[in-house]
């Protein structure tokens, strides 16, 4: 597979019937639900978890996100959903890239990017990033 960074954290994902809309592919709509799967899953499996999230009173809040939809991928397709966490200032701002391939041919069906924001979940305002996240986020940053 040729992916975009090395060493993805990655989710093999293949659509069912409830992910297919009117036009017969998997609606744009679950992409992002995916997206969204494998970035808790990613953050879990490096140490962060929604609770460390609510202990520390911080979370990394999507500010933007962006999705080009390349290719349709249809009931039955295998695919694998890839995340990297690409950039950090270390302060308030990650950006977390993905990207979408179908194994039969290893297109790229999909490539996303999230924007996030360390917030303070109790007021919602941009916080600092605790050291835990830092300890945690900065070394997994892909090169």
């Amino acid at each position: 597979m040729i992916w975009d960074y090395p060493q993805p954290f990655t989710l093999k994902l293949t659509p069912t019937s409830s992910d297919i809309d009117g036009l017969q592919h998997t609606n744009n709509a679950v992409y992002v639900q995916w997206c969204e799967v494998i970035g808790w899953a990613h953050s879990e499996q490096l140490g962060l978890s929604l609770n460390n999230y609510q202990a520390l009173n911080r979370a990394m809040a999507i500010r933007h996100a962006a999705y080009d939809y390349l290719l349709p991928s249809v009931m039955g397709d295998e695919l694998i959903l890839g995340t990297w966490i690409v950039a950090s200032d270390g302060k308030l701002n990650m950006e977390r890239r993905f990207q979408l391939i179908r194994e039969a041919d290893e297109a790229v069906i999909m490539r996303g990017q999230w924007n996030l924001v360390c917030i303070e979940i109790s007021t919602g305002k941009a916080k600092r990033m605790p050291a835990e996240f830092c300890d945690i986020y900065l070394p997994a940053i892909a090169k």
